[in-house]
């Protein structure tokens, strides 16, 4: 640890933490002592501190980390469909959404259902809200955070250990929001969020400039399968055309490295992003994320107006055409430089696992492809481990068996395993652990330059404090504002705030709590842990919404049971059901990708949303309260801008098609 480094980061972090409180206590915003000074600035947000909020709030380590990581395996290119498809996505919420949220004068997202379909359906959505959000992503970016810092210091006690930095990360946040509220938040993630972008620029240049002096013998060995490029090509070629001859090619389903990583359209039976999910279920987290999640609406709910919102908004949208450039990017460029540490993470996270194996240990193990392809004799072990713990004689294996196979019987007789007796747990064994990306990339390409290496630290440490301290601050405002303003409801002003700061304690220690777990590799990575498991909400979440919006006459109860009927049907296709229609040839691939689930519930509930509103739909179509002081005239220039951003984000989709 270089002691610059460790001065300049501290001086930074403490700096912009004290701005953050400092403006917390004065200047735009109201008094943080009500609970519209606490939970939303006072809605005095200019558009300025919207747009840059909104980005420091969504992109932290979880990105970083979570899309590196897809990125360097064989997702490639595709996971920046999030990003791209998230400046549409926030387009139409500046222009549909935030008029109608603002209009109402809402807090939070589920006070807009009860305004809509009744205070029951409020009840529900907060409840569901609050454990997805503390138990998903808050979790998610308290891990990942940790996971870049022990990673970047493997050999530091305290900050090299991910359950020690975990907390670290967990007190300081909730310290940071206990103080200063929504208002501390937006001030720092100004500073954060623009220095966040600026700092995977910096990640990106030194990626490229370490591609272009890299031995061409090296590189060779991360070439795609596709692509036909040679070691003279690459020897003669510059840092882009380098990296475009190491990926480029016909996109294919398998392991790492089995087909082109450049493309946003992968194949139909890709297990995680098949080209059907742009068509629907990709849109779906999308526009919960971005216009019904209450960690980033709570944002442009604090707008001092209509106007500034939507102007926000469309900033906000327009540099996240920006993030691919800067995560995915860089990501694929750390499989084909540093391969190897990627490697080495893996066996440090398998080594406990190992130690069992050795000593007859009672969990059984699964193995990914990559492990197989690496370790074929320690596979072989491991499937007769299982076969000995389900009390089966070891499988007969061709002593040329292919990795394929030799993945697929440690998965089967890792599950024959867990039948036989129920108290068997499981674990798996990975080749490359891909959560390392990100570390991987800021210990070999900044570590030894402390001069700059404290300003990317910093602005990631930031984004995580961030990012943290936004979930927080909205997990607090909708259990004060949605639960217990319900039950105290002569609650007053300081009540309240004290109310929602007594929540971040204890939403801290149980997001802390359960972040060191999401380690396992069965969560298939931090981001698509995330993005699964918010799909036991967001496509209920969203056709009520729809429907609430749309169609005045959608009769009340379907604000709950629409929710309830989602979380139903997501956990049949998840555990059972997407199995079992997959494996009878009622699904057009061999898996069903959690984003098809999501699409699948979406259009379930829709239908029978659509069936109850022409069996029971309401005489009196509902009339939503008016928030008077708010200022709801639009933004003609965010209009504008807005179908811009549309037409750049079509452009780069043809261009990386």
């Amino acid at each position: 640890m270089h002691y610059l480094e460790v001065i300049l980061f501290l001086m930074a972090v403490i700096g912009v933490v004290a701005l953050g409180i400092w403006k917390s206590e004065r200047g735009v915003g109201g008094d943080e002592k009500t609970a519209s000074g606490y939970f939303l600035a006072g809605r005095g947000l200019t558009f300025w501190l919207v747009g840059f909020s909104l980005i420091a709030a969504n992109i932290s380590t979880e990105q970083f980390v979570g899309m590196s990581g897809k990125a360097s395996d064989w997702l490639g290119m595709a996971i920046a469909s999030y990003e791209w498809m998230a400046a549409v996505t926030l387009v139409v919420v500046a222009l549909v959404f935030l008029p109608k949220f603002l209009k109402a004068g809402i807090y939070t997202i589920p006070e807009f259902l009860e305004y809509r379909y009744g205070p029951f359906s409020r009840f529900v959505m907060a409840v569901a809200t609050l454990v997805i959000l503390v138990g998903v992503p808050t979790a998610a970016v308290i891990y990942s955070g940790a996971t870049v810092i022990s990673g970047y210091y493997p050999d530091v006690p305290i900050l090299g250990s991910l359950t020690a930095a975990c907390w670290l990360i967990a007190i300081v946040a909730a310290v940071y929001v206990f103080i200063g509220g929504l208002k501390a938040c937006a001030w720092t993630d100004l500073i954060w969020g623009s220095s966040l972008i600026v700092s995977g620029a910096i990640v990106m240049f030194l990626a490229f400039s370490t591609l272009a002096q890299a031995p061409a013998e090296e590189l060779i060995e991360t070439r795609v399968a596709t692509s036909s490029a040679t070691v003279e090509d690459i020897e003669q070629a510059g840092a882009w055309e380098r990296f475009k001859l190491l990926n480029d090619g016909e996109p294919r389903t398998g392991p790492n490295t089995s087909g082109g990583k450049l493309n946003m359209v992968r194949p139909i039976d890709d297990p995680e992003i098949p080209w059907t999910v742009l068509l629907l279920g990709l849109w779906i987290p999308n526009f919960f994320y971005w216009g019904l999640n209450q960690y980033i609406m709570q944002r442009s709910l604090a707008a001092k107006s209509v106007a500034e919102g939507q102007k926000g908004i469309v900033l906000a949208a327009f540099l996240k055409l920006l993030i691919p450039f800067v995560v995915v990017i860089p990501g694929i460029l750390a499989f084909n430089l540093f391969s190897d540490q990627l490697l080495e993470a893996a066996q440090a996270r398998n080594a406990v696992h190992l130690e069992q194996l050795e000593a007859g240990g009672t969990r059984a193990l699964t193995v990914s492809f990559n492990f197989a392809e690496l370790e074929p004799e320690l596979t072989r072990r491991v499937i007769a481990h299982n076969a000995t713990l389900a009390g089966l004689p070891a499988p007969e294996i061709h002593p040329a068996a292919e990795p394929e196979i030799l993945t697929a019987l440690a998965h089967e007789t890792a599950a024959q395993a867990r039948a036989a007796d129920r108290t068997i747990r499981s674990a798996q064994l990975t080749g490359y652990n891909y959560d390392a990306t990100f570390a991987v990339l800021l210990r070999m390409l900044v570590k030894d330059k402390p001069w700059l290496s404290w300003f990317v630290l910093a602005a990631i440490f930031g984004a995580v404090v961030s990012s943290l301290a936004a979930m927080l601050n909205s997990a607090s405002t909708i259990a004060t504002m949605d639960i217990f303003n319900r039950v105290f409801k002569e609650a007053s002003q300081p009540t309240l705030v004290m109310a929602g700061r007594s929540f971040v304690v204890i939403f801290v220690i149980i997001a802390a709590i359960i972040a060191p777990f999401l380690a396992s590799p069965r969560f298939g990575g931090i981001f698509t842990f995330i993005q699964e498991f918010q799909g036991f909400i967001s496509p209920g979440i969203l056709t009520v919404f729809f429907f609430g919006l749309l169609i005045p006459t959608a009769p009340r109860f379907l604000g709950w049971m629409g929710i309830v009927l989602n979380a139903v049907l997501y956990g049949t296709f998840k555990w059972g059901l997407g199995d079992w229609m997959a494996a009878n040839g009622l699904w057009f691939s061999a898996n069903m990708s959690f984003l098809d689930r999501m699409g699948l519930c979406f259009i379930i509930v829709a239908l029978f949303c659509t069936a109850m509103t022409l069996w029971k739909p309401l005489r009196t179509p509902v009339v939503l309260p008016v928030n008077a002081a708010m200022d709801i005239t639009p933004s003609k220039g965010a209009k504008i801008c807005g179908f811009g951003v549309i037409g750049l984000t079509i452009v780069l989709y043809i261009i990386f098609w």
